[in-house]
């Protein structure tokens, strides 16, 4: 009798391991699932789970069940994301440009900082915003913001790269030495600079940040039909409410890409160019040639 109670003592004690370890093997697999499902959802151009910091300790960010970022925003705080490896900047030389979706128009202004070096702003009213990289020098990408020009909520879908594809044949069309100042000076060039220029072209300034004013923290570029007070429309979402763009603190380089618009009023007028505390050098007229 003692003999079968503890074979059935000892079998139960059996049968219970062998169910503990395959709850634990079906444990392990749903986590495996999980992972992979997630891993699928996100793929190495998707970096939307990497902004998941604030700036600003009055800040917050939530994320909904559809994965839409909710950011609420205080006036030049920032939504944002680390993208160092090892405590080292990574090199996005390779892609030609990050664009963040909002599943809501935005209803102020907003810009996009990369590393101090660029910063891309767009007005109200926009669902997509993007910072081209080519002529920029993203070699050493630390972290990348999501700013806001007043108290806001921004509901942001989906933050991408987008893989490098083309290069760009460079013609300039004015050299010299321009230092604006506060708004002092510009220069013109002339209409039959624009003899060749097509739809999709780009307009290319290379510049200085002139920071030997320590009062002066923010740098702009104006670009107008000359002779006329209209800007040209390539960069209309970049321009704040007196038409002007504003460049990175420690940028060197700022693009427009000419709408048809701006190739005809371009070719008729010429252009006329001027800012805030930027020293521009050159300016160039860019074809685009797609890699073989």
């Amino acid at each position: 009798m003692f003999c079968s109670r503890l074979f059935v003592t000892l079998q139960a004690k059996t049968n219970n391991n062998i169910f503990m370890k395959k709850l634990l093997t079906l444990t392990a697999a749903l986590l495996l699932c999980a992972c992979n499902l997630t891993n699928d959802t996100e793929d190495e151009l998707t970096l939307t789970s990497k902004f998941k910091y604030t700036w600003n300790v009055n800040e917050t960010v939530e994320r909904n069940s559809d994965g839409v970022i909710v950011y609420k925003a205080q006036p030049w705080g920032g939504l944002v994301a680390s993208f160092k490896e090892r405590n080292m900047p990574v090199d996005w030389s390779g892609y030609e440009s990050i664009t963040f979706e909002f599943a809501e128009p935005t209803k102020v202004m907003t810009q996009i900082m990369i590393s101090d070096n660029m910063a891309t702003s767009a007005k109200p009213g926009i669902t997509t915003l993007t910072s081209y990289f080519d002529g920029q020098n993203v070699r050493a990408i630390g972290e990348v913001a999501l700013q806001a020009a007043d108290t806001t909520t921004l509901y942001v879908k989906s933050i991408r790269l987008t893989p490098g594809g083309a290069t760009w044949e460079s013609t300039p069309i004015w050299e010299g030495e321009c230092k604006f100042g506060n708004w002092e000076n510009g220069f013109r060039v002339d209409n039959e600079k624009f003899n060749d220029a097509l739809e999709g072209d780009k307009l290319e300034f290379i510049y200085t940040t002139d920071r030997d004013d320590f009062n002066v923290n923010y740098w702009q570029i104006k670009t107008i039909y000359a002779d006329t007070d209209k800007t040209l429309e390539g960069n209309d979402n970049e321009l704040n409410a007196w038409g002007c763009a504003t460049v990175g603190k420690l940028s060197t380089n700022y693009r427009i890409i000419l709408t048809a618009k701006d190739v005809t009023n371009l070719k008729e007028k010429g252009l006329f160019v001027n800012g805030y505390y930027t020293n521009v050098t050159q300016c160039n007229l860019l074809k685009k040639h797609y890699d073989q």
